[in-house]
């Protein structure tokens, strides 16, 4: 949980600084400091806003487990959340390139018409956008319980390497480019979204809202139980103990939604979410390229009806 913790607040709130920090870097370079302020203040309202998201969330999950209907929220969370984790890493790859020129230019219209609530609120729903995604993402990987994972030292670690990258980011001493590093942290993301999805449909095959043609495709207990349980039931079993110990199979689990013996439904799961990543990947470096030769298809047009 802490890794997954920590990786997803990095992502979240080093987006959610970026945004911020190209803003204000904006107004200092064109001699408007004194709207730095409202940004902050609008930044820090949203973050406000997420603890009480947060804490509402928590009500709300309470709620459902009194019910009896704890499974499906943690069912239907787990799912929103790895859809959410897909779209941020795509949002980012395709939004990085025009992403400063975009916040530049809506506070430079802010500044034209002296609209300082406008500042504060564009600020309030860049932070806010990162932290009601935070308070899901949470949720996913705790099974509801978003203190213990904004309290641990995952999402505190997390927090503090945004805060260091994005300050070496503004000051220009960071040697790799934030590129690499969203590409780093968006395998993992999405390593991370796969696990989600998996574990979600094992709990509806638990709960027989679906069922399975093959419920155990294959057993790797022998290699890596899944849990120290299911390590000291083989070893009782068989008289031999599990290669690998159960508690980094309950790493594995946690972090990727690892499964020692999944059903044939999980593995297509697995197997088609990483199918869709790579077609959307495709997809989405084709329409590049297609973009890019209308660009330049347009700059030779310009270029040639200059010279005639």
């Amino acid at each position: 949980m802490e890794i997954q913790a920590l990786l997803i607040t990095f992502r979240e709130v080093l987006e959610a600084l970026l945004i911020v920090g190209i803003i204000t870097t904006y107004l200092k370079r064109t001699d408007n400091k004194k709207y730095t302020k409202y940004v902050w203040l609008g930044a820090g309202l949203a973050v406000l806003a997420s603890i009480g998201a947060a804490m509402l969330f928590q009500l709300v999950f309470t709620g459902f487990a009194a019910m009896v209907s704890e499974m499906y929220l943690k069912v239907g969370i787990m799912i929103i959340s790895a859809l959410l984790l897909t779209q941020m890493v795509f949002w980012m790859a395709s939004h990085s390139r025009d992403l400063k020129g975009k916040s530049e230019d809506k506070m430079s219209k802010f500044i034209s018409t002296g609209n300082v609530v406008g500042m504060v609120i564009h600020s309030f729903l860049v932070v806010l956008r990162e932290g009601i995604e935070t308070v899901f993402f949470f949720a996913a990987i705790t099974g509801g319980n978003i203190g213990a994972a904004m309290q641990g030292w995952g999402a505190i670690t997390g927090v503090i390497i945004a805060v260091v990258v994005s300050y070496l980011f503004f000051k220009g001493t960071m040697k790799v480019s934030l590129k690499t590093f969203f590409k780093v942290t968006g395998v993992f993301i999405i390593l991370i979204a796969a696990g989600l999805l998996v574990q979600a449909i094992s709990m509806l095959q638990d709960l027989e809202i679906i069922g399975s043609i093959i419920p155990h495709l294959y057993d790797l207990t022998w290699f890596l139980p899944e849990h120290p349980i299911d390590y000291d039931h083989y070893l009782r079993d068989h008289g031999t103990a599990p290669l690998l110990s159960g508690d980094f199979g309950i790493f594995l689990k946690a972090l990727f939604g690892y499964s020692s013996m999944p059903s044939i439904e999980e593995v297509i799961a697995y197997l088609g979410y990483f199918a869709g990543i790579y077609l959307m990947t495709t997809y989405q470096s084709d329409d590049k390229k297609t973009s890019r030769k209308k660009e330049a298809k347009g700059l030779e047009t310009a270029i040639s009806n200059q010279e005639s």
